[in-house]
């Protein structure tokens, strides 16, 4: 009789996912046990307990290990550089989304702990999406991320517009998904392996013709990637999913969520497919051309700062594509070893750097945005009008904000502009004059639009109102009173703060570490 060898497991690789998970299945457990409920601080330093705790593991293993791959679970998962360094930045945006959301959950009728444990999960999924080496395992870590997501913002339930992002949201979702699960079907049916790197060694190792049905795979495993990155034209849900959702978790979206990703997107292309690279690289460069333009234009087209914040991440997908589709023309194995490098390492300091301004500038949203108790609310309130006078009344906040919204702009000495200086250098060492060219025009149009937010905070208050016509009176008049700040939010908002200050003068750590990372996955 033939025995069955499981495979071998190597916990301390799976720390990062456990420590996670663990605090979320813990949390949930003593909420139900006990007769009254948890207060909220309870589930804030769980939350924050775990992502620190989690961000720390991974540093530690990587200070022993390094960039060398360290595989467990027969290969379908791998601890390397890079998924070591975006774990960090999860347990890093786990740790600000708790702060930000520790004083807005009873505004939004949340529970905590449920709040916790959903986030905690999705952050667990995205850890699995960074060092999934196989296409099923990334499957169940992009659900995991998800479906947390989805009940993550139907949480605010008691809000109509929360109800309506969550259901657009998971309808979408489960379309993308679906194509996903199809190009995994094709990719295995071409190659037969769905581990990402048995199918690199498949590629490599074998003179094929044309498959089309490889092709159709790549395409699909594009589509349900794209979906998540809310790359043109995936990326209708994006701006009414921002809008409706509660401002934490919008930063959250749209930077933690979005981070993971690209890092799957990263693995597939450059891990399982990078042979194929001639095929999938047009494509993405014209992802990267339509949603640089298209998110740079809306952008400037919005009256809601939400919303203008919502098009301005689909612009900072645009250049994070425009890394990864950094492919130099294939003249060897060496020199396209060499490009892939730098094209992965611009993109993954490009997501380092813009994911402290998106959970910074959302933060900022959370504290001073007109969200009202009602039932009733509109999330959509954060119309500019109600940011004229900020300066005035909120000055270090105000500036706080300008900071945040001036590195989206990617100002000098920010760490915006080192980022967008890095994928547009990354573009031309790649032959890519075009894709850079437009890249510094979208970064101009783009800023039009931060600038406008600035003026509105730095101008008069009549002034502002102004601008707003007929509905000036009714902001006014719905204007909250300006009390003391939540001392959890601010921590949160000097953190991302410091983070953009400190990358955009000193970058050069951060852009060793981004190229260190990715030596493990390009081939």
């Amino acid at each position: 009789m033939p025995s069955f060898a499981p495979p071998t497991v190597d916990w301390w690789v799976l720390l990062p996912q456990m420590v996670l998970v663990g605090a979320a299945l813990g949390l949930l457990l003593v909420s139900s046990l006990t007769p009254r409920s948890l207060p909220g601080w309870v589930s804030t330093i769980t939350s924050i307990a775990a992502g620190a705790v989690a961000a720390v593991v991974a540093a530690v293993q990587w200070a022993m290990w390094g960039s060398t791959p360290r595989p467990t679970l027969a290969g379908a998962f791998v601890s390397d550089g890079f998924s070591l360094l975006l774990t960090v930045l999860i347990g890093a945006g786990v740790v600000m989304t708790a702060l930000v959301a520790h004083s807005a959950l009873d505004r939004y009728d949340m529970a905590p702990p449920e709040f916790a444990a959903l986030l905690l999960a999705s952050a667990a999924g995205a850890v699995v999406m960074a060092g999934a080496n196989d296409l099923i395992v990334l499957f169940l870590g992009l659900e995991s991320l998800s479906i947390a997501l989805y009940v993550l913002i139907a949480l605010a339930g008691r809000r109509a517009s929360a109800r309506e992002s969550a259901m657009k949201y998971f309808v979408l979702g489960a379309f993308s998904s679906a194509f996903f699960l199809y190009g995994i079907a094709l990719v295995y049916g071409s190659t037969g392996s769905t581990n990402l790197s048995g199918i690199g060694e498949f590629l490599f190792g074998s003179i094929r013709e044309t498959d089309f049905l490889l092709l159709a795979g790549i395409a699909l495993l594009l589509v349900g990637l794209g979906f998540k990155v809310a790359a043109v034209p995936f990326h209708f849900w994006a701006p009414d999913v921002y809008e409706g959702a509660p401002s934490p978790v919008t930063g959250y979206l749209a930077s933690i969520a979005k981070a993971a990703g690209f890092a799957a997107l990263a693995r597939v292309l450059y891990v399982a497919l990078a042979e194929q690279g001639t095929a999938w690289s047009p494509i993405l460069i014209g992802l990267a051309f339509a949603t640089l333009a298209v998110g740079a234009v809306m952008a400037i087209c919005q009256s809601d700062v939400k919303r203008m914040l919502a098009y301005s991440s689909i612009s900072h997908a645009g250049f994070v594509l425009v890394g990864l589709s950094a492919v130099p023309a294939a003249s060897g194995l060496a020199q396209w070893t060499a490009g892939g490098g730098d094209a992965v390492s611009s993109a993954v300091f490009y997501l380092i750097a813009y994911s402290f301004m998106a959970l910074g500038s959302f933060a900022v949203l959370s504290v001073v945005g007109p969200e009202l108790q009602s039932p009733d609310a509109d999330a959509s309130a954060h119309s500019f009008s109600r940011y004229g006078g900020l300066a005035r009344r909120r000055p270090v906040l105000a500036l706080a904000f300008t900071v945040l919204l001036l590195a989206q702009a990617g100002v000098p000495l920010t760490a915006g502009f080192v980022a967008k200086f890095e994928v547009i250098r990354a573009a031309i060492g790649a032959g890519g004059y075009v894709l850079a060219a437009v890249a510094m025009i979208t970064a101009v149009v783009s800023a039009f639009a931060y600038l406008r937010v600035v003026l509105a905070m730095y101008a008069p208050e009549g002034a502002a109102d102004a601008g707003e016509g007929d509905s000036a009176p009714a902001a006014r008049a719905s204007r909250p009173r300006w009390g003391g700040l939540p001392l959890t939010s601010v921590f949160a908002i000097s953190l991302a703060v410091a983070v953009t200050v400190v990358v955009g003068v000193f970058p050069q750590r951060l852009l060793e570490w981004s190229a260190d990372a990715v030596l493990s996955i390009i081939l």
